[in-house]
C-alpha cells in the first residue's frame, strides 16, 4: 500500500480531494497533515475515512513544522500540498500570516521532497490563478507574466516561484499547478459563491464589491480533483517540473453568478448591495486548458450552470454544517478612504 500525504486537507479543495482520493484509490493510505484554523474542519472529512486506520491517519500540525513535516515525508510516496491561507480581504489586514504559511511551509515542504526524494515519487503543488494578477491576453496560458496584485497572490507567487527553483536546482519530481476560482461543497462562507447562497437562503442582500463586472474562470471543485489525479497518475516524464492551469475555460462575471443564485432561490435579481470596489481586485481572469489537454488528457469541466446548481442543492441540505460559522462570512476593512465596510 503506497502513502500520499496531503497539507491542508481538511480545507476546502483538500477534504474534497481526500474523498476523491480515498474511493478511487483503495490501494493508498492518505495521511492529512493540517492545522484546523478557521478554514480547516475535521467534520469535512467523512466519518468513514476518519474512523479507518488502516487507510487513513490526521496529524495536528503546521506545514512550517520542519519536525512534524519530515516525519510525514519520510514515509510518503506522493504528497499534495494545499496547505495555505488563501482569502484575499483577510491578506489585505494579516499579510504576515500568509507569507509565513504560504512562502515559509512551502520552503518546508520543498526541503522535505528534497530531503526524502529516493522516496517521493511525485510532489504536487497546489498554486493559484491569482499569481497572474489580471489578464493580458484572453485565455491566459502558462507563459502569461506573473503580476500578483494582493498580498495573498504575492504569497502564493513566492511559493510558486520558489518550488520551481527546487526544481530547477535539485530535479525534485514537482509539478505545479494553478487552479483557477473553484467552488462546491464544503467551500467556507467568506468565499463569494458560498456567501451569496448562504445570503440569499437567509433573504439577505447579496454584496457585491464594486459594479460585479469582474470576470473569473470557474471550475467545480471536484473537476479540479480529476485534474489533480491526472497529474499524479501521468508518467513523470511528460509532467516532471511543469506548471498547469487548472480551469475551465468558461468565465462569468460576479454580477451575473449573483443573479444566477438570485433566480435559482426564487429571490429577486435586484436583491444586490454594491460596495466599494476590493483592494487588490483583478478585473479579469480566463484560463487556457490546451496544456492541460494536452499533457493530463482531460476535457473541459461541467457547466458552469449546472455546476452551480449541484453547489446550490449542496448548501440547502447541509444547513447545519454552514449554519455556525456564518458569522464569518463578511470581513470588515478599511477603503483607502478609511471607512469601513464587511466584505
Amino acid at each position: 500500500m503506497k502513502t500520499i500525504l496531503i497539507t491542508g486537507g481538511a480545507g476546502f479543495i483538500g477534504s474534497n480531494f481526500v474523498r476523491f482520493w480515498y474511493d478511487r484509490h483503495p490501494d493508498y493510505k492518505i495521511v492529512v497533515l493540517d492545522i484546523l484554523t478557521y478554514a480547516g474542519r475535521l467534520r469535512n472529512i467523512p466519518e468513514r475515512i476518519y474512523n479507518d486506520k488502516k487507510r487513513f491517519a490526521f496529524f495536528l500540525g503546521s506545514v512550517t513544522s520542519i519536525e512534524i513535516v519530515n516525519m510525514l515525508a519520510e514515509n510518503a510516496d506522493v504528497i499534495v500540498h494545499f496547505a495555505a491561507e488563501t482569502h484575499v480581504t483577510r491578506s489585505i489586514f494579516e499579510s504576515r500570516k500568509f507569507f509565513e504559511t504560504d512562502v515559509l511551509g512551502t520552503h518546508t515542504i520543498a526541503n522535505a521532497v528534497l530531503k526524502f526524494q529516493d522516496k517521493v515519487e511525485r510532489f504536487i503543488h497546489i498554486s493559484t490563478s491569482e499569481v497572474y494578477g489580471t489578464a493580458h491576453s484572453d485565455p491566459m496560458d502558462e507563459e502569461h507574466p506573473l503580476n500578483p496584485s494582493s498580498p495573498y497572490a504575492s504569497a502564493k507567487c513566492g511559493a510558486d516561484r520558489l518550488v520551481h527553483s527546487y526544481f530547477l536546482t535539485y530535479g525534485i519530481p514537482s509539478v505545479i499547478l494553478r487552479p483557477f476560482n473553484q467552488y462546491g461543497p464544503f467551500q467556507h462562507l467568506e468565499k463569494v459563491i458560498p456567501r451569496f447562497i448562504t445570503s440569499a437562503m437567509r433573504n439577505e442582500p447579496l454584496t457585491i464589491h464594486g459594479d460585479g463586472s469582474a470576470v473569473r474562470d470557474w471550475l467545480h471543485v471536484e473537476d479540479t480533483c480529476e485534474r489533480i489525479e491526472a497529474a499524479i497518475l501521468a508518467p513523470l516524464e511528460r509532467v516532471r517540473g511543469q506548471v498547469l492551469n487548472i480551469g475551465s475555460g468558461e468565465c462569468v462575471s460576479i454580477l451575473d453568478i449573483a443573479r444566477m443564485i438570485l433566480r435559482e432561490t426564487g429571490r429577486a435579481e435586484d436583491a444586490v448591495v454594491h460596495l466599494g470596489d476590493r483592494l487588490g481586485q483583478v478585473v479579469k481572469h480566463v484560463s487556457s486548458t490546451d496544456k492541460a489537454r494536452r499533457l493530463l488528457g482531460v476535457g473541459p469541466g461541467r457547466p458552469f450552470a449546472e455546476g452551480l446548481r449541484q453547489t446550490i442543492d449542496w448548501y440547502a441540505r447541509n444547513e447545519a454544517w454552514w449554519q455556525e460559522i456564518e458569522w464569518m462570512k463578511h470581513v470588515t476593512v478599511l477603503t483607502r478612504a478609511g471607512k469601513e465596510e464587511a466584505h
